[in-house]
């Protein structure tokens, strides 16, 4: 790979999208390392005061609040160890309940749930996949003040759906509401294909499923990795199988954007994963052979399609020059992903929900790390302020 050149201009040119200033850009860019990194890396952090602005929409000499208190939330796959502790064998929170409660000590007003599985010693039980279980965890989030806001659950894998994933289904929409759930999604990704007529299908199938989740009341969303921006190959020679082998520049969740209902179908940006996949997929090989720039802006999506992207993932990394996605995981607000801007940039910020997470939290030497960093992450979530012009 190359080092990015900003003498091309093309490094200004998106510096300008992004709303970053040029000795920021450049010093980022210089800090990866020449030849380490081939698309440019999104801004650095700026050092965050701890200090949780509740209830406070301005501060003396400083920008808005970013993101609201009632918005500050975090996937509970981010402290998976803790709800999966055995309060038998530990003092730490353990199950749902205990850390509902510490969450919400930390000031977290937003959960969104990666399935309904704790420890078996926990008060409810090993599942609460269930009505029963579904009322027993509403009553704790009501006794700690908090909200569900949405799971990474069951979507069927079926298509067409065969009656017992279309049951499962259903009983997920009625633990969804039991929970008070806006929204119910999953973890992965419509379909793993870069070819247009698999995202058909996909786009069929989640129109399909958006019409049932629309009936009872639940807005479906999808979530992406980073291979979901990447390029679709949709022209071009075919290979041997008959499949396009070259792209128009389209990249695939904008292709489903535009091939599901926005009264059916939304999305939950990663915004970590959407950055990797700006470092990992900036050049396209064209219909005609040739190769073409194009960066992605994950912020510039999101502010054309607002309406559609409800909820975030807001995880946070540093610098990677070893890893091939550009960025190492980290607590939100101690890594260089610029959130100052990209939560400026895509406005609505009484409309959209980000979700604090750490895939690396859980520690198999430091049992109470996941906790610690999630106090960590909403202390640097509540601090953002826009910047005073």
């Amino acid at each position: 790979m190359t080092a990015f050149n900003d003498e091309s201009g093309t490094g200004d040119a998106l510096r300008r999208a992004l709303g970053v200033n040029r000795r920021r850009f450049l010093s980022t860019c210089t800090a990866v390392g020449a030849g380490a990194i081939a698309a440019p890396v999104l801004g650095a952090s700026p050092a965050l005061a701890q200090d949780r602005g509740r209830g406070h929409d301005h501060d003396h000499g400083r920008g808005h609040v970013l993101v609201p208190p009632g918005k500050r939330g975090i996937i509970l796959y981010t402290v998976r160890d803790a709800t999966a502790r055995d309060p038998l064998a530990s003092d730490l929170p353990s199950g749902f309940r205990e850390v509902f409660k510490q969450l919400a000590r930390h000031g977290y007003r937003q959960v969104e749930f990666a399935g309904y599985n704790q420890h078996a010693n926990a008060p409810g039980g090993a599942s609460l996949e269930s009505v029963a279980g579904a009322r027993l965890l509403r009553s704790w989030l009501d006794d700690y003040g908090l909200r569900a806001q949405g799971n990474h659950g069951f979507i069927p894998s079926s298509w067409p759906l065969t009656s017992a994933d279309l049951d499962t289904f259903k009983k997920h929409l009625e633990i969804a509401n039991i929970l008070g759930m806006d929204h119910m999604g999953t973890g992965g990704d419509p379909t793993g294909s870069s070819y247009p007529a698999d995202w058909d299908v996909a786009a069929d199938k989640w129109n399909a499923l958006g019409k049932i989740a629309r009936r009872e009341g639940i807005k479906l969303y999808t979530h992406n990795h980073d291979s979901a921006y990447g390029f679709l190959l949709d022209g071009g020679p075919l290979d041997a199988q008959g499949r396009p082998t070259r792209s128009s520049g389209i990249r695939k969740l904008e292709y489903f954007l535009k091939a599901t209902d926005p009264k059916l179908v939304w999305l939950e940006m990663d915004i970590f994963w959407a950055h990797v996949a700006q470092y990992k997929f900036h050049t396209y090989t064209a219909h005609d052979g040739s190769t073409r720039e194009k960066v992605f802006d994950p912020a510039g999506l999101v502010a054309r399609n607002n309406k559609r992207y409800p909820l975030f993932h807001a995880k946070d990394g540093v610098v990677s020059t070893t890893n091939g996605m550009g960025y190492d995981m980290v607590p939100f607000g101690t890594g260089v992903i610029d959130y100052t801007t990209f939560f400026s940039r895509v406005g609505e910020r009484n409309y959209h929900n980000p979700m604090v997470e750490d895939d690396n939290s859980p520690s198999a030497t430091d049992p109470a790390q996941s906790l610690r960093e999630a106090k960590i992450s909403y202390d640097n979530l509540a601090a953002l302020r826009a910047r005073r012009r």
